[in-house]
Protein backbone atom coordinates (compact mmCIF):
# COMPACT_ATOMS: atom_id res chain seq x y z
CA UNK A 1 0.00 0.00 0.00
CA UNK A 2 1.26 3.23 -1.13
CA UNK A 3 2.33 5.69 1.48
CA UNK A 4 -0.01 8.99 2.26
CA UNK A 5 1.95 12.62 1.50
CA UNK A 6 1.94 12.98 5.58
CA UNK A 7 3.47 9.56 5.82
CA UNK A 8 5.96 10.39 3.53
CA UNK A 9 6.89 13.37 5.06
CA UNK A 10 7.04 11.35 8.87
CA UNK A 11 8.84 9.00 7.06
CA UNK A 12 11.51 11.81 6.35
CA UNK A 13 11.11 13.83 9.03
CA UNK A 14 10.77 12.28 12.03
CA UNK A 15 8.02 11.97 14.34
CA UNK A 16 8.36 14.66 16.68
CA UNK A 17 5.56 17.55 17.66
CA UNK A 18 7.86 20.18 15.30
CA UNK A 19 8.26 17.61 12.15
CA UNK A 20 4.08 16.90 12.53
CA UNK A 21 3.23 20.52 12.68
CA UNK A 22 6.03 21.47 9.73
CA UNK A 23 4.07 18.45 7.51
CA UNK A 24 0.59 19.87 7.92
CA UNK A 25 1.92 23.50 6.89
CA UNK A 26 3.61 22.20 4.01
CA UNK A 27 0.85 19.86 2.96
CA UNK A 28 -1.80 23.25 3.36
CA UNK A 29 0.33 24.73 1.41
CA UNK A 30 0.50 22.73 -1.43
CA UNK A 31 -3.32 22.60 -1.39
CA UNK A 32 -3.77 26.53 -1.88
CA UNK A 33 -6.66 26.79 -3.55
CA UNK A 34 -4.90 28.89 -6.55
CA UNK A 35 -2.86 26.26 -7.19
CA UNK A 36 -3.67 24.68 -10.86
CA UNK A 37 -0.45 22.67 -11.41
CA UNK A 38 1.69 23.22 -8.34
CA UNK A 39 -0.30 20.75 -6.65
CA UNK A 40 -0.15 17.89 -4.00
CA UNK A 41 -0.39 15.79 -6.88
CA UNK A 42 3.03 17.65 -8.39
CA UNK A 43 4.00 17.16 -4.81
CA UNK A 44 3.51 13.29 -5.03
CA UNK A 45 4.98 12.82 -8.71
CA UNK A 46 8.23 14.95 -7.68
CA UNK A 47 8.22 12.36 -4.77
CA UNK A 48 7.72 9.27 -7.11
CA UNK A 49 10.42 10.51 -9.33
CA UNK A 50 12.78 10.77 -6.64
CA UNK A 51 12.03 6.90 -5.66
CA UNK A 52 13.22 6.30 -9.27
CA UNK A 53 16.28 7.96 -9.52
CA UNK A 54 16.97 8.17 -6.38
CA UNK A 55 19.97 5.75 -6.49
CA UNK A 56 21.71 8.50 -7.78
CA UNK A 57 21.75 11.02 -5.56
CA UNK A 58 24.54 11.68 -3.25
CA UNK A 59 22.11 12.60 -0.17
CA UNK A 60 18.47 11.32 -0.90
CA UNK A 61 17.73 12.86 2.37
CA UNK A 62 18.66 16.38 1.29
CA UNK A 63 16.97 15.56 -2.11
CA UNK A 64 13.70 14.74 -0.69
CA UNK A 65 13.72 17.74 1.64
CA UNK A 66 14.14 19.99 -0.99
CA UNK A 67 10.85 18.47 -3.35
CA UNK A 68 8.69 18.91 -0.06
CA UNK A 69 9.74 22.78 -0.04
CA UNK A 70 10.58 24.03 -3.93
CA UNK A 71 6.97 24.98 -4.61
CA UNK A 72 6.22 25.61 -1.06
CA UNK A 73 5.66 29.53 -1.62
CA UNK A 74 4.21 29.25 -4.94
CA UNK A 75 2.05 32.63 -6.80
CA UNK A 76 1.73 32.45 -11.04
CA UNK A 77 1.51 36.29 -10.49
CA UNK A 78 3.53 38.87 -11.07
CA UNK A 79 5.87 37.93 -7.74
CA UNK A 80 6.85 34.63 -9.55
CA UNK A 81 9.84 35.05 -10.35
CA UNK A 82 10.63 35.19 -6.23
CA UNK A 83 8.82 31.40 -5.84
CA UNK A 84 12.08 29.50 -5.16
CA UNK A 85 13.88 32.09 -3.22
CA UNK A 86 11.15 32.52 -0.48
CA UNK A 87 10.88 28.34 -0.88
CA UNK A 88 14.33 28.06 -0.57
CA UNK A 89 14.62 31.19 2.61
CA UNK A 90 11.73 29.04 4.32
CA UNK A 91 13.34 25.73 4.10
CA UNK A 92 16.72 27.65 5.93
CA UNK A 93 14.32 28.69 8.51
CA UNK A 94 11.97 25.39 9.46
CA UNK A 95 14.64 22.69 9.09
CA UNK A 96 16.62 23.55 11.85
CA UNK A 97 13.92 23.64 14.21
CA UNK A 98 13.74 19.98 13.61
CA UNK A 99 16.64 19.53 15.59
CA UNK A 100 17.93 16.70 13.06
CA UNK A 101 18.76 17.93 10.30
CA UNK A 102 22.43 19.43 10.38
CA UNK A 103 23.12 23.05 9.49
CA UNK A 104 25.23 21.40 5.82
CA UNK A 105 22.35 19.64 4.81
CA UNK A 106 19.76 22.72 5.48
CA UNK A 107 22.05 24.52 2.75
CA UNK A 108 22.31 21.69 0.49
CA UNK A 109 18.57 21.76 0.70
CA UNK A 110 18.38 25.34 -0.12
CA UNK A 111 20.85 25.08 -2.76
CA UNK A 112 18.90 22.44 -4.48
CA UNK A 113 15.47 24.32 -4.09
CA UNK A 114 17.00 27.38 -5.97
CA UNK A 115 18.29 25.28 -8.80
CA UNK A 116 14.48 24.49 -9.72
CA UNK A 117 14.01 28.08 -10.92
CA UNK A 118 16.16 27.52 -13.91
CA UNK A 119 17.25 23.59 -13.65
CA UNK A 120 20.78 24.35 -14.83
CA UNK A 121 22.74 21.64 -13.10
CA UNK A 122 26.04 21.25 -13.38
CA UNK A 123 28.38 18.49 -13.96
CA UNK A 124 28.68 16.08 -11.52
CA UNK A 125 25.47 18.03 -9.62
CA UNK A 126 24.31 13.97 -8.09
CA UNK A 127 21.52 15.77 -5.89
CA UNK A 128 20.96 18.47 -8.67
CA UNK A 129 20.22 15.96 -11.85
CA UNK A 130 17.99 14.01 -9.45
CA UNK A 131 15.48 16.94 -8.41
CA UNK A 132 15.42 18.27 -11.54
CA UNK A 133 14.63 15.28 -13.15
CA UNK A 134 12.26 14.05 -10.73
CA UNK A 135 10.53 17.64 -11.63
CA UNK A 136 10.60 17.22 -15.35
CA UNK A 137 9.83 13.91 -15.71
CA UNK A 138 6.56 15.12 -16.54
CA UNK A 139 7.81 16.01 -20.11
CA UNK A 140 8.00 12.89 -20.70
CA UNK A 141 4.76 11.78 -20.28
CA UNK A 142 2.07 9.73 -21.85
CA UNK A 143 -0.07 11.87 -24.29
CA UNK A 144 -3.42 11.96 -22.10
CA UNK A 145 -0.68 13.13 -19.16
CA UNK A 146 0.90 15.49 -20.85
CA UNK A 147 -2.28 17.23 -22.00
CA UNK A 148 -3.35 17.05 -18.36
CA UNK A 149 -0.08 18.73 -17.53
CA UNK A 150 -0.45 21.61 -20.49
CA UNK A 151 -3.92 22.14 -19.64
CA UNK A 152 -3.18 22.79 -15.70
CA UNK A 153 -0.02 24.99 -16.55
CA UNK A 154 -2.58 27.14 -18.93
CA UNK A 155 -5.02 27.39 -15.89
CA UNK A 156 -2.29 28.43 -13.79
CA UNK A 157 -1.35 31.77 -15.57
CA UNK A 158 -5.60 32.14 -16.86
CA UNK A 159 -4.65 36.09 -16.43
CA UNK A 160 -2.49 36.01 -18.84
CA UNK A 161 -4.00 36.38 -22.56
CA UNK A 162 -3.14 33.74 -25.70
CA UNK A 163 -0.94 36.27 -27.65
CA UNK A 164 1.24 36.53 -24.66
CA UNK A 165 0.95 33.48 -23.45
CA UNK A 166 1.93 31.32 -26.05
CA UNK A 167 5.15 33.01 -27.87
CA UNK A 168 6.28 32.93 -24.15
CA UNK A 169 5.27 29.12 -23.36
CA UNK A 170 6.81 28.49 -26.90
CA UNK A 171 10.25 30.30 -26.33
CA UNK A 172 10.29 28.37 -22.29
CA UNK A 173 10.04 25.01 -24.87
CA UNK A 174 12.09 25.88 -27.32
CA UNK A 175 15.30 26.89 -24.27
CA UNK A 176 14.66 23.37 -23.10
CA UNK A 177 14.81 21.70 -26.74
CA UNK A 178 18.49 23.28 -27.32
CA UNK A 179 19.66 21.47 -24.09
CA UNK A 180 22.03 18.73 -25.04
CA UNK A 181 19.69 16.41 -22.78
CA UNK A 182 16.91 17.08 -20.75
CA UNK A 183 17.38 14.63 -18.11
CA UNK A 184 20.67 13.66 -16.31
CA UNK A 185 20.32 10.76 -14.82
CA UNK A 186 21.22 7.51 -16.99
CA UNK A 187 17.37 6.50 -15.61
CA UNK A 188 15.46 9.49 -16.68
CA UNK A 189 17.43 9.31 -20.02
CA UNK A 190 16.15 6.18 -20.80
CA UNK A 191 12.73 6.36 -20.12
CA UNK A 192 11.96 10.06 -20.73
CA UNK A 193 14.18 11.86 -22.49
CA UNK A 194 12.72 10.54 -26.48
CA UNK A 195 9.06 10.94 -25.43
CA UNK A 196 9.98 14.19 -23.76
CA UNK A 197 11.75 15.76 -27.05
CA UNK A 198 8.20 14.59 -29.02
CA UNK A 199 5.66 16.38 -26.42
CA UNK A 200 7.71 19.33 -26.54
CA UNK A 201 7.98 19.25 -30.28
CA UNK A 202 4.05 19.00 -30.78
CA UNK A 203 3.43 21.45 -27.81
CA UNK A 204 5.43 24.38 -29.90
CA UNK A 205 3.72 23.39 -33.46
CA UNK A 206 0.18 23.53 -31.27
CA UNK A 207 1.07 26.90 -29.60
CA UNK A 208 2.29 28.30 -33.10
CA UNK A 209 -0.66 26.98 -35.24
Amino acid sequence: MALSLHERWLTLAGITPESIRMGDELVARWAEPHRRYHTLDHLERVLDGVDEFGGFAADLAAVRFAVWFHDAVYDSGTDSASNEELSAQLAEQELPLLGTVPPERVAEVARLVRLTKDHAVADGDRNGAVLCDADLAVLGGKPEEYAAYTHAIRQEYADVPDDLFRPGRAAVLRGLLELPTLFRTPVAVERYEKRARANLTAEIAELEA
